[in-house]
């Protein structure tokens, strides 16, 4: 491990707005902040919104920036990229951020039912073997881990490169039976990006630099109780070895 990123690590460590349970911590069992980050994190009752795989931060950031009435926690495992966000809080003063170095799969230890406003999911890998099809974050397997976790009128937002995740979410929504509020294949060639939409991470920036679209989708699970994985004939297609291609260069 380079010398780098064990003073990341260590410096992880010194903030704050950093999370880090150990793993016998949370397997099979609650982190002590579930159901108290408000009263024990955030010291606020305002919404709390999440950002699945954060990677550096910036998106957990600079929505936090625009929206201090609104608590924030990006959520990832890799500490070394976190830290990025995690000092750009700290050194701002930044009392509605709040970053958890965790694996997704293990987030029902940490939020209680209803406890979450709001998720964010951006650029996340697609997944795009058939067979890896269950860990793509908008399977229904990760929505029933969603579901307990969000408020009644929660919503989640994917902001993706992927033509394939978006058409498989969509396919997902139309199958469960979801509430879609916005399914737009490109927001900036559209006009459709607003002000938040048009934050940009550091995949982002790379893909809008390589002309790619920028899709967008959001939708609620209000009503659905029922989330039963299924095959998508979509993972047939073959336009998806282009993305594979693409995504090995990163």
């Amino acid at each position: 491990m380079g010398k780098d990123k064990l003073r990341k690590f260590a410096e992880n460590l010194t903030f704050k707005c950093m999370v880090q349970p150990e793993f016998d911590d949370i397997f099979h069992k609650d982190h002590p902040l579930k159901g108290r980050w408000h009263e024990d994190f955030f010291h606020n009752n305002n919404p709390i919104i999440l950002e699945l795989g954060c990677g550096r931060g910036e998106y957990t950031v600079a929505l936090a920036e625009r929206n201090p009435d609104k608590n924030y926690i990006g959520i990832d495992i890799k500490g070394a990229r976190m830290w990025r966000g995690a000092k750009t809080a700290t050194e701002r003063g930044m009392e509605n951020v709040g970053f958890v170095r965790t694996r997704i799969e293990f987030i029902r230890s940490f939020f209680a039912e209803g406890e979450i406003a709001e998720i964010w999911i951006t650029f996340p890998d697609p997944q795009l073997k058939s067979r890896r099809a269950k860990k793509r974050l908008t399977s229904p397997l990760f929505l029933a881990d969603y579901k307990k976790m969000l408020a009644e009128d929660g919503v989640i937002n994917l902001k993706t490169d992927s033509k394939h995740l978006y058409a498989y979410t969509a396919a997902v929504i139309e199958r469960l039976g979801l509430n879609v509020e916005v399914q737009n294949d490109d927001i900036y060639g559209s006009g459709y990006a607003d002000e938040v939409l048009s934050v940009k991470t550091a995949y982002e920036t790379k893909f809008v630099a390589m002309g790619l679209p920028i899709t967008y989708t959001r939708f609620g699970l209000k009503g659905c109780e029922s989330f039963e994985f299924f095959e998508w004939e979509g993972d047939e297609a073959l336009e998806k070895d282009a993305e594979e291609n693409r995504t090995k260069a990163f």
